[in-house]
């Protein structure tokens, strides 16, 4: 079993990180460039941030000599799809605990994981709020034996050290940089690695304003103090996490026809339909270089499709 997990990893990565321009005449209009970062062609399976959020836990894993990882999602995570991946290319034996008592066998995230050697364990939506808990995780060693832990989502300090090098010196001419949030383990590495000309803004894909103190806190916590400034916004949840609208999907299918780049109606759609939004708001004065980092996750669009019956662009993984 290799135990040089970064420099296997990076041998993967696609260098530099493709970023496309985008042309459109409301650009033109309101005078200004918009790029898309294309982190989701950085790797075939452990694809988009999670590739960055990743790496050095399961390098901290293999140092500390672990034989497998445990961690939480939900039943189409795109967490626990890119880590089951991430885990069999090092060697590492995976656990995944799924939200849900019940594991629909057509299910093609965890049938993926599946593939790739994951163990599957669902567990009651009251035992799954019990994860972070002393409790839980001891009844875990004591089926599983020890294992390195992987939160939920994967963001810890370790995700946050990988979010950090999404960003390179090449993006420095870019103005404002939009990364959508689910718990804020990329946007709070971004922050650290702006430049101080730089904006990041942070779209939500949670309901609520509960995300800005949750962010407040993860910045505190790892001790980040951002060169640029940052800003958050809110508005674009349609309707929570997981949640979707026809207009959403609409503009999904339309940014796919225009530019040729596949979002998913979790994250990415959000935060792609965001920046459509406040362009037409004048949001970013003339002259602004907009970046926006596509952060993955176009495997959930088989499961979204399972569920709903609505096809999606979606690239051959």
């Amino acid at each position: 079993m290799s135990r040089n997990f970064v420099k296997i990893v990076l041998m993967l990565l696609r260098q530099p990180i493709p970023c496309d321009l985008l042309s459109h005449p409301l650009l033109d209009q309101k005078q200004v460039a918009l790029q898309v970062l294309r982190l989701d062609q950085v790797h075939p399976e452990v694809s988009g941030n999670k590739f960055f959020k990743l790496r050095y836990n399961l390098q901290e894993a293999l140092d500390q000599n672990h034989q497998q990882v445990l961690t939480f999602g939900g039943a189409y995570s795109n967490h626990i799809y890119a880590t089951a991946a991430a885990a069999k290319e090092v060697g590492l034996a995976a656990v995944g605990i799924i939200r849900g008592e019940s594991l629909d066998s057509k299910n093609p995230t965890l049938n993926f994981a599946k593939s790739a050697g994951m163990r599957l364990i669902g567990v009651s939506r009251t035992q799954y709020r019990e994860k972070s808990q002393p409790a839980f995780l001891e009844l875990m060693r004591q089926k599983f034996g020890n294992f390195y832990l992987i939160p939920e989502g994967g963001t810890n300090t370790f995700a946050i050290q990988g979010a950090r090098e999404i960003l390179s010196s090449s993006q420095s001419d870019s103005s404002h940089v939009l990364v959508p949030i689910g718990t804020g383990g990329t946007f709070a590495g971004i922050a650290a690695s702006i430049f101080s000309h730089q904006k990041l803004l942070g779209i939500s894909a949670l309901k609520g304003e509960g995300i800005r103190d949750e962010i407040t806190k993860l910045l505190r916590a790892e001790s980040i103090q951002t060169n640029g400034s940052i800003e958050l916004v809110t508005q674009y949840h349609q309707g929570g996490y997981a949640k979707w609208t026809a207009e959403l999907i609409s503009f999904i299918h339309w940014f796919w026809e225009k530019f040729d780049i596949p979002l998913d109606p979790i994250y990415t759609g959000k935060m792609a339909f965001a920046c459509w939004d406040l362009l037409k708001k004048n949001h970013f004065p003339p002259g602004s270089r907009i970046l926006m980092v596509h952060t993955g996750g176009l495997q959930g669009n088989r499961g979204f499709t399972q569920r709903t019956g609505i096809v999606l662009p979606t690239p051959v993984l």
